[in-house]
């Protein structure tokens, strides 16, 4: 059979440092034996990383945030973009990212081809108070065949910010994790026994990961925090840990790979998802889940969708209302050991092995002009 031949890509450098990158090489790992995949990424790559891509082109051009630089940006991307789809036939585009230079070079350069479009969040995100990233989301929305969201939260605001009705190119498709790799579950506490929470992410502004460490504070039993990710915010994290005399209850632990991170998750016996403003999907609490950890999370758009009932509501922002979440299910295994179960089945709706089967078939109708 013949492969599908697709041009794709993310303006990063190629390493498993972040969550758009490992869900790429995860869908187009999947698909090696129908797509025939080339990834367009920046310097430097992690040439030890075992990534799913059929083939890898570097771009030179040197990266520029939105900005008076970022137009220039695009067009050298653009350049390089063209060069390479003139030296080799492609059927179609992936241009992940509604927003980013790379998925503008791809629209710019596209000689035709037809275009899938792809939200992660961030580009979503940065378009609801960035114009720049707006004008980057209309003309690449414009420009595509089909447009992928993962929800029906990130499909709303697509159609607000480009400002057009759903006109049947919108397809939602969730975004999945290899379940078959997941590891063994913490064995039960009893009722009442400090809990061991687990906080994982960029520690940004957004995620609020102020609050896991506040809501410590308030908390009735000695529950230990473990926080995982690096950001902006650490530094204030361990100030604001030490100021409310909590240090001997929570650890900083830097940025994990996959493997190392879901051992964590064995560790534990809840996860909490923090975030205060927009949030995609939330992929990292399907990895909780699937290992059996009733997902504490402040409940933004999107997130209800994706855990269902095995996730936890609270006010997003209010550490008070999460230490009583917390409590509860501390002093109450059996409702914890309903969650958990709960929540490994929610995560099973979640298959990369589905995300990457409906993708393919709807390259594939792209591709035919069939869609």
């Amino acid at each position: 059979m013949t492969r599908l031949r697709v041009a794709t890509g993310i303006d990063l450098p190629l390493a498993p440092s972040a969550g758009s990158p490992i869900l790429c090489s995860d869908v187009y790992g999947r698909l090696r034996d129908r797509v025939d995949s080339t990834f367009f990424c920046l310097p430097p790559t992690a040439e030890e990383w075992d990534h799913g891509f059929s083939r890898i082109a570097v771009c030179q051009t040197p990266k520029k945030p939105y900005g008076a630089e970022f137009s220039a940006y695009v067009e050298g991307l653009t350049q390089e973009v063209r060069r390479e789809l003139s030296n080799s036939p492609y059927d179609l585009i992936h241009a992940q990212h509604l927003g980013y230079g790379l998925s503008l070079a791809f629209c710019r350069a596209g000689s035709g081809l037809p275009i899938i479009s792809i939200a992660h969040g961030t580009d979503v995100i940065d378009s609801l108070t960035c114009d720049q990233a707006a004008d980057a989301l209309r003309e690449i929305v414009e420009s595509s065949t089909a447009v992928v969201v993962p929800n029906e939260a990130m499909r709303e605001y697509v159609v607000s910010i480009a400002g057009a009705q759903p006109d049947g190119r919108i397809v939602t498709l969730p975004w999945g994790i290899p379940l078959e790799g997941v590891g063994a579950h913490a064995a039960p506490r009893d009722d009442g026994e400090p809990l061991r929470l687990l906080h994982a992410g960029r520690l940004e502004p957004v995620k609020s990961p102020v609050t896991a460490v506040e809501s410590l504070a308030h908390m009735a039993s000695p529950h230990t925090l473990t926080i995982v990710g690096g950001g902006s915010e650490l530094e204030s994290l361990m100030r604001r840990a030490a100021a409310l005399r909590l240090l001997d209850r929570v650890t900083f632990k830097p940025f994990m790979s996959r493997q190392e991170l879901w051992r964590e998750f064995s560790q534990h016996d809840m996860f909490l998802f923090t975030t205060t403003g927009v949030e995609a999907f939330g992929l990292v609490t399907v990895e909780a889940q699937a290992h059996g950890l009733p997902v504490a999370y402040g409940d933004v758009d999107a997130m209800g969708e994706t855990l269902g009932l095995g996730g936890i509501p609270y006010p997003a922002g209010d550490a008070r209302a999460l230490a009583r979440v917390v409590d509860q299910l501390a002093r109450d295994s059996t409702t914890r050991r309903k969650v958990s179960a709960i929540a490994i089945e929610n995560s099973a709706r979640f298959s990369v092995d589905l995300t990457s089967g409906q993708l393919f078939h709807l390259s594939t109708q792209v591709a035919q002009g069939s869609f």
